[in-house]
């Protein structure tokens, strides 16, 4: 496998104002990651929360150039949407993550 056809993840943490929660995970869910998977960077999206607070989104490019162009092209257009809705409140971390291996499922 070519460096080219690592998949690759990019993930997005948010720390939330409580008041915020459930208005984050509605925009997110309705609209941010419907837009972000429409640009066809993205095999796959996975929003997840946990109960102190933080919500993360897990972006799964097939390989680096996907991830590449969504940064080039996207980030900053979906990132200061973002920021309009919610200018406080809201503290985001991202991270980029390299597959190494992967396990499939056995079969049963």
């Amino acid at each position: 496998m070519t460096n080219d056809a690592i998949p690759v993840a990019y993930e997005v943490t948010l720390e939330l104002d409580p008041a915020l929660t459930e208005a984050v995970l509605l925009e997110l869910r309705e609209h941010h990651i419907p837009a972000i998977l429409a640009t066809g960077c993205f095999r796959a999206i996975r929003l997840e929360r946990i109960d102190d607070g933080r919500i993360r989104t897990r972006y799964e490019a097939a390989r680096p150039a996907d991830l590449e162009r969504y940064l080039a092209e996207h980030t900053a257009h979906f990132r200061a949407d973002f920021m309009a809705r919610f200018p406080k409140g809201v503290r985001a971390t991202r991270e980029m993550w390299h597959a190494v291996a992967e396990w499939p499922p056995e079969s049963t």
